[in-house]
């Protein structure tokens, strides 16, 4: 029976490296091209290597919400600082320089909630 998609696992998504990352691989779970959504878009992240993260950028009219799932990170937006990990969350506001940095020895998995959603346009990432 063909329908409409509701369900997405993490193996059945093209992993890719996004731009102004280093050491990072994501999963477009939840979009427009997945299950539809128009207003919103949920990815998995996962950092590797030593510092991997990302480099000081900014998405016009895009905000975006980080939660942790495994090890631990150092994020900053607006001139505030602090060290994440497991169940901490933090929220990037649109058109604000942000940047998150993997500090643990492990890896790290975060969750990544864009609206609208980003779908890696380039044209929608400023880097300083």
């Amino acid at each position: 029976m063909q329908g409409k998609r509701y369900f997405v696992s993490e193996s059945e998504v093209t992993p890719y490296s996004p731009a102004n990352h280093d050491d990072t691989v994501n999963r477009r779970l939840i979009g427009p091209e997945t299950v539809g959504a128009k207003n919103i878009e949920l990815l998995l992240g996962v950092v590797g290597g030593a510092s991997g993260g990302a480099l000081p950028h900014m998405h016009p009219g895009i905000e975006q919400v980080c939660y942790m799932l495994q090890g631990r990170a150092r994020a900053e937006v607006d001139g505030q600082v602090r060290e994440l990990g497991p169940g901490d969350a933090c929220y990037f506001p649109a058109d604000t320089f942000h940047t998150f940095t993997k500090i643990s020895d492990e890896p790290v998995r975060v969750l990544v909630m864009y609206t609208p959603p980003y779908g890696e346009n380039k044209a929608l990432a400023v880097t300083k």
